[in-house]
């Protein structure tokens, strides 16, 4: 199984907002900045739905995809959903079955 994450940004904001800049504008990024870019991305993402999910609100893909990748224009990953909750949720292989 993949190692669980924190719901932590791994850069500052203000690395981040640099990096949107340059993919905003087409300037090269490299695949170190890309990774970070991304992984930001997806971070933000699980915490727009973790907010939805924490409300009861079922509404909250639409609005988090919209909010976190379309605006922005960058071409979301696949399944981010189930990569949220394999990823950030630390219940997941705790499961206990009684007999």
């Amino acid at each position: 199984p993949k190692k669980r994450k924190s719901l932590k940004l791994s850069i500052s904001e203000k690395k981040y907002k640099s990096l949107l800049e340059k993919r905003k504008y087409n300037t090269s990024l490299s695949k170190k900045e890309k990774k970070q870019l991304d992984d930001a991305l997806f971070v933000k993402y699980c915490k727009c739905l973790k907010k939805f999910e924490s409300e009861g609100d079922a509404k909250g893909y639409p609005i988090c995809m919209n909010a976190v990748y379309k605006q922005r224009k960058i071409k979301p990953p696949k399944n981010p959903v189930k990569k949220c909750k394999l990823t950030f949720n630390k219940r997941v292989s705790k499961r206990v079955t009684k007999w």
